[in-house]
Protein backbone atom coordinates (compact mmCIF):
# COMPACT_ATOMS: atom_id res chain seq x y z
CA UNK A 1 0.00 0.00 0.00
CA UNK A 2 1.33 3.42 -0.95
CA UNK A 3 -0.12 6.65 0.45
CA UNK A 4 -0.72 9.66 -1.75
CA UNK A 5 1.33 12.63 -0.59
CA UNK A 6 1.66 16.30 -1.35
CA UNK A 7 4.35 17.62 -3.66
CA UNK A 8 7.41 19.02 -1.92
CA UNK A 9 6.56 22.64 -2.77
CA UNK A 10 3.01 22.09 -1.45
CA UNK A 11 4.39 20.80 1.85
CA UNK A 12 6.71 23.82 2.09
CA UNK A 13 3.84 26.26 1.48
CA UNK A 14 1.74 24.51 4.12
CA UNK A 15 4.56 24.87 6.65
CA UNK A 16 4.96 28.56 5.76
CA UNK A 17 1.21 29.12 6.14
CA UNK A 18 1.23 27.44 9.57
CA UNK A 19 4.25 29.47 10.63
CA UNK A 20 2.55 32.74 9.64
CA UNK A 21 -0.67 31.75 11.40
CA UNK A 22 1.22 30.85 14.57
CA UNK A 23 3.43 33.96 14.46
CA UNK A 24 0.48 36.31 13.97
CA UNK A 25 -1.54 34.58 16.71
CA UNK A 26 1.42 34.78 19.09
CA UNK A 27 2.20 38.46 18.40
CA UNK A 28 -1.34 39.73 18.76
CA UNK A 29 -2.12 37.34 21.62
CA UNK A 30 0.88 38.69 23.51
CA UNK A 31 -0.17 42.25 22.68
CA UNK A 32 -3.64 41.68 24.13
CA UNK A 33 -2.15 40.17 27.27
CA UNK A 34 0.05 43.28 27.66
CA UNK A 35 -3.08 45.42 27.82
CA UNK A 36 -4.75 42.86 30.14
CA UNK A 37 -7.09 41.49 27.49
CA UNK A 38 -7.88 37.79 26.83
CA UNK A 39 -5.15 36.14 24.78
CA UNK A 40 -7.71 34.31 22.66
CA UNK A 41 -9.01 37.66 21.37
CA UNK A 42 -5.54 38.58 20.17
CA UNK A 43 -5.06 35.19 18.50
CA UNK A 44 -8.27 35.63 16.53
CA UNK A 45 -7.24 39.20 15.69
CA UNK A 46 -3.93 37.84 14.41
CA UNK A 47 -5.83 35.59 12.02
CA UNK A 48 -7.97 38.51 10.88
CA UNK A 49 -4.87 40.58 10.04
CA UNK A 50 -3.45 37.97 7.68
CA UNK A 51 -6.87 36.86 6.44
CA UNK A 52 -10.07 38.08 4.83
CA UNK A 53 -10.28 41.29 6.84
CA UNK A 54 -6.86 42.72 5.95
CA UNK A 55 -4.12 40.97 3.94
CA UNK A 56 -6.54 39.30 1.52
CA UNK A 57 -8.00 42.71 0.73
CA UNK A 58 -4.74 44.69 0.59
CA UNK A 59 -2.63 42.05 -1.17
CA UNK A 60 -4.92 39.32 -2.53
CA UNK A 61 -2.23 37.72 -4.73
CA UNK A 62 0.19 37.43 -1.81
CA UNK A 63 -2.52 35.97 0.41
CA UNK A 64 -3.59 33.45 -2.21
CA UNK A 65 0.01 32.40 -2.87
CA UNK A 66 0.35 31.48 0.83
CA UNK A 67 -3.04 30.13 1.88
CA UNK A 68 -4.35 28.95 -1.51
CA UNK A 69 -1.06 27.77 -2.99
CA UNK A 70 -2.64 24.50 -4.18
CA UNK A 71 -6.25 23.24 -4.36
CA UNK A 72 -6.09 20.99 -1.28
CA UNK A 73 -4.34 23.45 1.06
CA UNK A 74 -7.58 24.48 2.73
CA UNK A 75 -8.33 20.85 3.58
CA UNK A 76 -4.81 20.31 4.93
CA UNK A 77 -5.06 23.40 7.16
CA UNK A 78 -8.49 22.23 8.27
CA UNK A 79 -6.85 19.16 9.82
CA UNK A 80 -4.87 21.46 12.14
CA UNK A 81 -8.07 23.46 12.72
CA UNK A 82 -9.90 20.31 13.85
CA UNK A 83 -6.97 19.16 16.00
CA UNK A 84 -6.93 22.55 17.73
CA UNK A 85 -10.66 22.25 18.43
CA UNK A 86 -10.26 18.69 19.70
CA UNK A 87 -7.41 19.59 22.07
CA UNK A 88 -9.26 22.70 23.30
CA UNK A 89 -12.36 20.69 24.18
CA UNK A 90 -10.31 17.78 25.57
CA UNK A 91 -8.48 20.10 27.97
CA UNK A 92 -11.73 21.91 28.82
CA UNK A 93 -13.24 18.55 29.74
CA UNK A 94 -10.30 17.71 31.97
CA UNK A 95 -10.51 21.08 33.72
CA UNK A 96 -14.26 20.84 34.27
CA UNK A 97 -15.14 20.43 37.93
CA UNK A 98 -18.77 20.00 39.01
CA UNK A 99 -19.11 20.89 42.67
CA UNK A 100 -22.09 22.43 44.40
CA UNK A 101 -21.46 24.05 47.76
CA UNK A 102 -24.58 23.88 49.92
CA UNK A 103 -23.84 27.33 51.27
CA UNK A 104 -24.33 28.93 47.84
CA UNK A 105 -26.58 26.37 46.11
CA UNK A 106 -29.38 28.95 45.96
CA UNK A 107 -27.12 31.53 44.31
CA UNK A 108 -25.89 28.93 41.81
CA UNK A 109 -29.44 28.00 40.81
CA UNK A 110 -30.48 31.65 40.49
CA UNK A 111 -27.47 32.60 38.38
CA UNK A 112 -27.86 29.50 36.19
CA UNK A 113 -31.53 30.22 35.50
CA UNK A 114 -30.93 33.93 34.98
CA UNK A 115 -27.90 33.48 32.72
CA UNK A 116 -29.15 30.49 30.72
CA UNK A 117 -32.89 29.90 30.69
CA UNK A 118 -34.14 33.49 30.64
CA UNK A 119 -31.76 34.72 27.88
CA UNK A 120 -32.64 31.76 25.65
CA UNK A 121 -36.35 32.40 26.13
CA UNK A 122 -35.80 36.12 25.64
CA UNK A 123 -34.07 35.53 22.30
CA UNK A 124 -37.15 33.89 20.72
CA UNK A 125 -38.75 37.15 19.43
CA UNK A 126 -35.53 38.02 17.56
CA UNK A 127 -35.17 34.80 15.53
CA UNK A 128 -37.18 36.06 12.56
CA UNK A 129 -35.71 39.56 12.61
CA UNK A 130 -32.17 38.31 11.84
CA UNK A 131 -33.15 35.19 9.90
CA UNK A 132 -32.60 36.53 6.37
CA UNK A 133 -28.96 37.40 7.13
CA UNK A 134 -27.99 34.84 9.76
CA UNK A 135 -29.41 31.50 8.59
CA UNK A 136 -27.01 29.11 6.82
CA UNK A 137 -27.12 27.61 3.36
CA UNK A 138 -28.94 24.41 4.46
CA UNK A 139 -31.83 26.66 5.54
CA UNK A 140 -32.65 24.57 8.62
CA UNK A 141 -34.92 26.70 10.78
CA UNK A 142 -34.76 24.55 13.93
CA UNK A 143 -30.96 24.36 14.04
CA UNK A 144 -30.58 28.07 13.28
CA UNK A 145 -32.92 29.05 16.11
CA UNK A 146 -31.19 26.73 18.54
CA UNK A 147 -27.74 28.13 17.69
CA UNK A 148 -29.10 31.69 17.98
CA UNK A 149 -30.45 30.96 21.48
CA UNK A 150 -27.22 29.25 22.55
CA UNK A 151 -25.17 32.18 21.25
CA UNK A 152 -27.11 34.53 23.48
CA UNK A 153 -26.62 32.46 26.65
CA UNK A 154 -23.19 30.81 26.43
CA UNK A 155 -20.39 31.59 28.92
CA UNK A 156 -16.66 30.78 28.78
CA UNK A 157 -14.98 28.72 31.50
CA UNK A 158 -11.41 29.08 30.10
CA UNK A 159 -11.49 32.88 29.66
CA UNK A 160 -13.11 33.48 33.05
CA UNK A 161 -10.66 31.08 34.75
CA UNK A 162 -7.71 32.91 33.17
CA UNK A 163 -9.08 36.26 34.37
CA UNK A 164 -9.59 34.88 37.89
CA UNK A 165 -6.05 33.45 37.95
CA UNK A 166 -4.53 36.72 36.73
CA UNK A 167 -6.46 38.69 39.35
CA UNK A 168 -5.58 36.25 42.13
CA UNK A 169 -9.23 35.58 43.02
CA UNK A 170 -9.44 31.91 42.01
CA UNK A 171 -11.13 29.73 44.69
CA UNK A 172 -13.02 32.66 46.16
CA UNK A 173 -16.78 32.37 46.74
CA UNK A 174 -17.46 34.48 43.66
CA UNK A 175 -15.15 32.54 41.31
CA UNK A 176 -16.36 29.14 42.54
CA UNK A 177 -19.98 30.15 41.98
CA UNK A 178 -19.31 31.51 38.48
CA UNK A 179 -17.31 28.45 37.39
CA UNK A 180 -19.86 25.99 38.78
CA UNK A 181 -22.70 27.77 36.98
CA UNK A 182 -20.64 27.95 33.77
CA UNK A 183 -19.92 24.23 33.94
CA UNK A 184 -23.60 23.28 34.25
CA UNK A 185 -24.46 25.83 31.58
CA UNK A 186 -21.87 24.57 29.10
CA UNK A 187 -22.93 20.95 29.60
CA UNK A 188 -26.53 21.86 28.80
CA UNK A 189 -25.62 24.01 25.82
CA UNK A 190 -23.22 21.39 24.37
CA UNK A 191 -26.15 18.94 24.46
CA UNK A 192 -28.31 21.46 22.59
CA UNK A 193 -25.58 22.17 20.04
CA UNK A 194 -25.20 18.45 19.49
CA UNK A 195 -28.93 18.27 18.79
CA UNK A 196 -28.67 21.22 16.38
CA UNK A 197 -25.86 19.60 14.37
CA UNK A 198 -27.69 16.28 14.23
CA UNK A 199 -30.85 17.94 12.93
CA UNK A 200 -28.75 19.88 10.41
CA UNK A 201 -27.16 16.66 9.17
CA UNK A 202 -30.45 14.77 8.95
CA UNK A 203 -32.28 17.66 7.31
CA UNK A 204 -35.40 17.10 9.38
CA UNK A 205 -36.52 16.85 12.98
CA UNK A 206 -37.07 13.36 14.33
CA UNK A 207 -38.24 14.10 17.85
CA UNK A 208 -37.72 10.54 19.09
CA UNK A 209 -34.18 10.65 17.71
CA UNK A 210 -33.53 13.99 19.41
CA UNK A 211 -34.75 12.54 22.69
CA UNK A 212 -32.39 9.58 22.28
CA UNK A 213 -29.44 11.91 21.55
CA UNK A 214 -30.18 14.01 24.64
CA UNK A 215 -30.50 10.92 26.83
CA UNK A 216 -27.31 9.38 25.41
CA UNK A 217 -25.38 12.64 25.69
CA UNK A 218 -26.35 13.16 29.32
CA UNK A 219 -26.06 9.44 30.07
CA UNK A 220 -22.43 9.50 28.97
CA UNK A 221 -21.52 11.29 32.20
CA UNK A 222 -23.26 8.61 34.27
CA UNK A 223 -21.36 5.97 32.31
CA UNK A 224 -18.12 7.84 32.95
CA UNK A 225 -18.73 7.70 36.71
CA UNK A 226 -19.27 3.92 36.55
CA UNK A 227 -16.36 3.29 34.19
CA UNK A 228 -13.97 5.42 36.22
CA UNK A 229 -14.72 3.45 39.40
CA UNK A 230 -13.92 0.18 37.63
CA UNK A 231 -10.72 1.48 36.00
CA UNK A 232 -9.51 2.99 39.27
CA UNK A 233 -9.57 -0.49 40.83
CA UNK A 234 -7.24 -1.91 38.16
CA UNK A 235 -5.22 1.25 37.52
CA UNK A 236 -1.47 0.93 37.73
CA UNK A 237 1.34 3.42 37.51
CA UNK A 238 1.71 4.18 33.82
CA UNK A 239 4.80 5.65 32.25
CA UNK A 240 4.35 9.10 30.67
CA UNK A 241 4.55 7.68 27.13
CA UNK A 242 1.92 5.06 27.95
CA UNK A 243 -0.34 7.65 29.57
CA UNK A 244 -0.19 10.00 26.57
CA UNK A 245 -0.50 7.23 23.98
CA UNK A 246 -3.54 5.66 25.61
CA UNK A 247 -5.11 9.09 26.13
CA UNK A 248 -4.68 9.97 22.45
CA UNK A 249 -5.97 6.57 21.31
CA UNK A 250 -9.02 7.02 23.53
CA UNK A 251 -9.51 10.61 22.33
CA UNK A 252 -9.39 9.80 18.62
CA UNK A 253 -11.28 6.51 18.92
CA UNK A 254 -14.12 7.95 20.99
CA UNK A 255 -14.44 10.94 18.62
CA UNK A 256 -14.81 8.49 15.74
CA UNK A 257 -17.18 6.05 17.44
CA UNK A 258 -19.46 8.67 19.00
CA UNK A 259 -19.72 10.44 15.64
CA UNK A 260 -21.53 7.38 14.29
CA UNK A 261 -23.84 7.57 17.30
CA UNK A 262 -24.78 11.15 16.41
CA UNK A 263 -22.38 12.89 18.82
CA UNK A 264 -20.17 15.55 17.22
CA UNK A 265 -16.38 15.70 17.58
CA UNK A 266 -16.41 18.74 19.85
CA UNK A 267 -18.57 17.09 22.52
CA UNK A 268 -16.75 13.76 22.20
CA UNK A 269 -13.39 15.42 22.93
CA UNK A 270 -14.91 17.17 25.94
CA UNK A 271 -16.22 13.83 27.24
CA UNK A 272 -12.82 12.12 26.93
CA UNK A 273 -11.14 14.97 28.84
CA UNK A 274 -13.73 14.61 31.59
CA UNK A 275 -13.19 10.83 31.61
CA UNK A 276 -9.42 11.24 32.05
CA UNK A 277 -10.06 13.44 35.07
CA UNK A 278 -12.65 11.01 36.48
CA UNK A 279 -10.20 8.10 36.20
CA UNK A 280 -6.91 9.75 37.22
CA UNK A 281 -8.28 12.63 39.29
CA UNK A 282 -6.10 15.63 40.03
CA UNK A 283 -3.20 13.84 41.66
CA UNK A 284 0.12 15.58 41.18
CA UNK A 285 1.48 13.18 38.56
CA UNK A 286 -1.59 13.53 36.34
CA UNK A 287 -1.75 17.31 36.78
CA UNK A 288 1.90 17.59 35.76
CA UNK A 289 1.39 15.48 32.66
CA UNK A 290 -1.71 17.39 31.64
CA UNK A 291 0.16 20.64 32.25
CA UNK A 292 2.83 19.56 29.77
CA UNK A 293 0.12 18.70 27.25
CA UNK A 294 -1.54 22.07 27.79
CA UNK A 295 1.77 23.82 27.12
CA UNK A 296 2.11 22.06 23.77
CA UNK A 297 -1.55 22.46 22.77
CA UNK A 298 -1.72 26.14 23.75
CA UNK A 299 1.62 26.82 22.04
CA UNK A 300 0.70 25.37 18.66
CA UNK A 301 -2.60 23.62 17.94
CA UNK A 302 -4.99 25.95 19.77
CA UNK A 303 -3.42 29.28 18.59
CA UNK A 304 -3.48 27.93 15.02
CA UNK A 305 -7.16 27.03 15.51
CA UNK A 306 -8.03 30.51 16.74
CA UNK A 307 -5.97 32.12 13.96
CA UNK A 308 -7.82 30.00 11.39
CA UNK A 309 -11.07 31.20 12.94
CA UNK A 310 -9.90 34.80 12.48
CA UNK A 311 -8.65 34.26 8.93
CA UNK A 312 -12.17 33.39 7.79
CA UNK A 313 -13.68 36.61 9.12
CA UNK A 314 -14.43 39.37 6.66
CA UNK A 315 -15.59 42.52 8.40
CA UNK A 316 -15.43 44.50 5.15
CA UNK A 317 -17.84 42.67 2.84
CA UNK A 318 -19.71 39.87 4.65
CA UNK A 319 -20.60 42.01 7.62
CA UNK A 320 -23.01 44.65 8.84
CA UNK A 321 -21.90 46.86 11.74
CA UNK A 322 -25.51 47.72 12.50
CA UNK A 323 -26.66 44.10 12.77
CA UNK A 324 -23.59 43.23 14.83
CA UNK A 325 -24.29 46.02 17.32
CA UNK A 326 -27.95 45.03 17.49
CA UNK A 327 -27.16 41.37 18.14
CA UNK A 328 -24.46 42.24 20.65
CA UNK A 329 -26.86 44.55 22.50
CA UNK A 330 -29.54 41.86 22.55
CA UNK A 331 -27.19 39.07 23.65
CA UNK A 332 -25.39 41.11 26.29
CA UNK A 333 -28.60 42.73 27.49
CA UNK A 334 -30.61 39.51 27.83
CA UNK A 335 -27.90 37.73 29.81
CA UNK A 336 -27.30 40.81 31.96
CA UNK A 337 -30.99 41.43 32.68
CA UNK A 338 -31.76 37.73 33.26
CA UNK A 339 -28.95 37.34 35.79
CA UNK A 340 -29.71 40.66 37.46
CA UNK A 341 -33.45 39.94 37.82
CA UNK A 342 -33.02 36.46 39.26
CA UNK A 343 -30.54 37.74 41.87
CA UNK A 344 -32.85 40.51 43.11
CA UNK A 345 -34.48 38.26 45.80
CA UNK A 346 -31.01 37.33 47.10
CA UNK A 347 -29.20 39.24 49.84
CA UNK A 348 -26.31 40.14 47.53
CA UNK A 349 -25.27 43.76 47.13
CA UNK A 350 -25.81 45.68 43.90
CA UNK A 351 -22.08 45.46 43.06
CA UNK A 352 -22.06 41.66 43.39
CA UNK A 353 -25.18 41.35 41.22
CA UNK A 354 -23.49 43.56 38.63
CA UNK A 355 -20.35 41.40 38.76
CA UNK A 356 -22.37 38.25 38.09
CA UNK A 357 -24.41 39.85 35.31
CA UNK A 358 -21.33 41.09 33.44
CA UNK A 359 -19.06 38.10 34.12
CA UNK A 360 -21.62 35.60 32.80
CA UNK A 361 -21.50 37.53 29.52
CA UNK A 362 -17.90 36.47 28.80
CA UNK A 363 -18.38 34.04 25.91
CA UNK A 364 -14.72 33.25 25.13
CA UNK A 365 -13.70 29.82 23.82
CA UNK A 366 -17.16 28.16 24.00
CA UNK A 367 -18.64 31.04 22.00
CA UNK A 368 -15.98 30.52 19.34
CA UNK A 369 -16.54 26.74 19.31
CA UNK A 370 -20.27 27.35 18.91
CA UNK A 371 -19.67 29.65 15.93
CA UNK A 372 -17.14 27.39 14.19
CA UNK A 373 -19.15 24.19 14.66
CA UNK A 374 -22.42 25.80 13.54
CA UNK A 375 -20.71 27.38 10.52
CA UNK A 376 -19.02 24.10 9.53
CA UNK A 377 -22.46 22.45 9.43
CA UNK A 378 -23.83 25.40 7.36
CA UNK A 379 -26.38 26.10 10.09
CA UNK A 380 -25.42 29.79 10.13
CA UNK A 381 -24.19 32.21 7.47
CA UNK A 382 -20.73 33.73 7.23
CA UNK A 383 -22.15 37.00 8.57
CA UNK A 384 -23.60 35.35 11.68
CA UNK A 385 -20.34 33.45 12.14
CA UNK A 386 -18.50 36.79 12.11
CA UNK A 387 -21.05 38.38 14.43
CA UNK A 388 -20.77 35.53 16.96
CA UNK A 389 -16.96 35.71 16.96
CA UNK A 390 -16.90 39.50 17.41
CA UNK A 391 -19.58 39.26 20.12
CA UNK A 392 -17.40 36.71 21.88
CA UNK A 393 -14.32 38.92 21.65
CA UNK A 394 -16.04 42.09 22.85
CA UNK A 395 -18.02 40.47 25.69
CA UNK A 396 -14.86 38.76 27.00
CA UNK A 397 -12.95 42.06 26.95
CA UNK A 398 -15.74 43.86 28.82
CA UNK A 399 -15.93 41.17 31.52
CA UNK A 400 -12.15 41.19 32.06
CA UNK A 401 -11.81 44.95 32.35
CA UNK A 402 -14.92 45.27 34.53
CA UNK A 403 -13.69 42.71 37.08
CA UNK A 404 -10.27 44.35 37.30
CA UNK A 405 -11.93 47.73 37.85
CA UNK A 406 -14.04 46.26 40.65
CA UNK A 407 -10.96 44.70 42.24
CA UNK A 408 -9.30 48.12 42.40
CA UNK A 409 -12.34 49.52 44.17
CA UNK A 410 -12.69 46.69 46.70
CA UNK A 411 -10.28 43.75 46.66
CA UNK A 412 -12.29 41.80 49.27
CA UNK A 413 -15.67 41.79 47.55
CA UNK A 414 -14.98 38.55 45.64
CA UNK A 415 -13.97 36.49 48.67
CA UNK A 416 -16.73 37.82 50.91
CA UNK A 417 -19.36 38.00 48.11
CA UNK A 418 -21.54 40.35 50.04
Amino acid sequence: MRLTTLAENEIIMTLIALALLLASAYLFGTLLEKIRGPRVVGEILGGMIIGGSCLFILAPQLSESIFFAYPEEGKVLNIFYQLGLIFLMFLSGYNTDIKVDKSNAKTISLVFTGATVLPMLGSIPFFSFFREYFIGSINNEFSYRLVFAIGVAITSIPVISKIFFDMGIMNTKFSNTVLTVSTFQDLCLWVLLNVATKVASAGEIQWWEMAVICIVTIGIFIAIALISRFIKQIKTEWKPNTFYTLSFILLLLVCGLLYWAGINIMYSAFVVGYLIKAVFGTEETTKTRMHYLENIAFSFFIPVYFALVGIQLNVIHDFSVTRFLMFFGIAFGLEFIGTWLLLLPSKLTMNTRLNFAITMNARGGPGIVLATVAYSYNIISLEFFTVLILTTMLSSMIAGYWLRLQQKRDANQFSEMR
